[in-house]
């Protein structure tokens, strides 16, 4: 079974890059599922429901989320109906939406998709992540509810991340980290099968700060005094994120690379997808 995962959306250079691209990468490489991170699709906080259907429509199976689910006030009214939208899993019960779910991939497994938020650095402070993975697991586990499963883990340090792999290693296909928006070298399988990686990057231009025009970000740095908001740098665009292959019989990983299209980056996708 064949899979991509795509890191943050950053405004509208990035979101544009991923809608024409991925059509594309889903025909010639034959990929039967796609989650794509809309953290940042819309003006580089949050994500509309125009942005979010256009995603679905490139081809994205799921669209997750993280800290800026909700910058967008639109979020919370179509959060609940929209099936395949995740908001982190560790919100408080009563949070509109939901934070995973089984998708049907194209060759028809069933994929269990959750989206979890760690807790160290971060502006919101949600319930246990280790915890809650546990719940997410224990009611659909894989080789008995679900064919493959992924997470997407929003969170700021890498150790965090690395201990959420270990500790998911052996249960899920592949943990894929976001949110820093820096697409890491440490992608690998673990011990027990799961694919990691701590950060997929971000689909954005990369000449920026994190996906946000430089100006303001280095303003604040040397002066320490804000003179405007931060805005998404829209210069062109390098997608990133990872390529998996997972065993058809045990549903753990078997492959895992990174995939980066675009100017900024060197561009690179999976050698056993060719």
């Amino acid at each position: 079974m064949r899979l991509l995962f795509l890191g943050d959306m950053s405004g509208r250079s990035g979101r544009t890059a991923v809608w024409e691209r991925l059509p594309g990468l889903i025909s010639d490489f034959r990929l039967d599922f796609v989650v794509v991170n809309g953290e940042n699709a819309a003006g580089g906080f949050g994500i509309t429901e125009e942005i979010f259907h256009n995603t679905i429509s490139a081809g994205a199976d799921v669209v997750t989320t993280g800290n800026h689910v909700w910058k967008q006030r639109e979020a919370l009214i179509f959060a609940p109906r929209e099936d395949r939208f995740l908001r982190p899993a560790n919100y408080p019960k009563g949070t509109p939406g939901r934070g995973s779910g089984v998708f049907l991939a194209r060759n028809g497994a069933r994929v269990l998709v959750s989206n979890i938020m760690g807790r160290i650095f971060m502006d919101v402070d949600l319930d246990d992540p280790f915890r809650t993975v546990e719940e997410e697991l224990a009611a659909c586990p894989l080789g008995e509810q679900a064919d493959a499963a992924l997470i997407d883990f929003h969170a700021e340090a890498t150790s965090e991340k690395a201990c959420f792999g270990h500790f998911v290693d052996g249960r899920v296909s592949a943990v894929f980290g976001t949110h820093t928006h820096q697409p890491t070298a440490d992608h690998q399988i673990l011990n027990g099968g799961t694919g990691f990686i701590s950060d997929a990057g971000m689909c954005g231009d990369y000449d920026s700060s994190l996906g946000m025009d430089k100006e303001e970000p280095l303003n604040r740095f040397v002066t320490k005094i804000p003179r405007g908001r931060f805005e998404p740098a829209n210069g062109p665009a390098t997608i990133c994120g990872v390529g998996l292959e997972i065993s058809d019989r045990t549903g753990l990983a078997e492959k895992i690379a990174p995939l980066r299209l675009g100017p900024r980056l060197e561009e690179t996708v999976p050698a056993f997808w060719r």
